[in-house]
C-alpha cells in the first residue's frame, strides 16, 4: 500500500506544486454548503503545510521510509530485520496517529475531501493493519521467522 500512497503524494507534488495545476480527477467545485470533493480547497488551506513543507512532501518521505524499512525487514539478516520490524511498527504508529487529525481537518474544518489525500490515508491505515497482524498475530509466519516463537 505504501507504493500507492507514494504515487498519490508524488502526483500531487508534481502536478500541484511543480506544474501549478490540479491533479487528474480533482476538480474545483464551488462551495455549496456540504462536504465536497475539492482538492483545491484542501491543498490551498493553511492546514496543507507544516512550516515550509507541504504535507504531500512529508507524506512522500513517510512512504519512502516505510518502503525502506519494509525492505530491510524482508531482506536483512535476522538481527537487523528484528530491529527494523520494531522500527516499522513505531513508524507506522506515527502515521496512524496523524490520520484522524487530517481526516478531521478535511471533514470538519475545510469541509472538503482531496481524493489523493484519501488514498494516502487509506494506505497508512492498511499498512498499520498489516504491521499489527505481522507483529501480534499468532498465525503470522513472518513474525515467527523474524521474532521467533512466542
Amino acid at each position: 500500500m505504501s507504493s500507492f500512497g507514494l504515487a498519490a503524494s508524488a502526483l500531487v507534488l508534481y502536478e500541484f506544486y511543480t506544474l501549478h495545476r490540479l491533479p487528474p480527477l480533482c476538480q474545483y467545485h464551488p462551495n455549496t454548503g456540504g462536504i465536497q470533493l475539492n482538492c483545491y480547497a484542501v491543498l490551498t488551506s493553511p492546514y496543507s503545510r507544516v512550516g515550509p513543507f507541504p504535507l504531500d512532501a512529508l507524506a512522500a518521505a513517510w512512504f519512502i521510509t516505510n518502503i525502506c524499512l519494509s525492505l530491510i525487514v524482508c531482506l536483512a539478516p535476522l538481527t537487523a530485520a528484528r530491529l527494523a520490524l520494531r522500527a516499522l511498527f513505531a513508524w507506522r504508529f506515527v502515521g496512524i496517529a496523524v490520520v484522524p487529525y487530517l481526516v478531521y481537518v478535511e471533514l470538519a474544518v475545510i469541509r472538503a475531501i482531496c481524493l489523493y489525500c484519501t488514498v494516502m490515508h487509506a494506505a497508512i491505515v492498511v499498512d498499520f493493519i498489516v504491521i499489527s497482524y505481522v507483529l501480534f498475530s499468532k498465525r503470522s509466519r513472518l513474525r515467527a521467522v523474524i521474532m521467533g516463537p512466542r
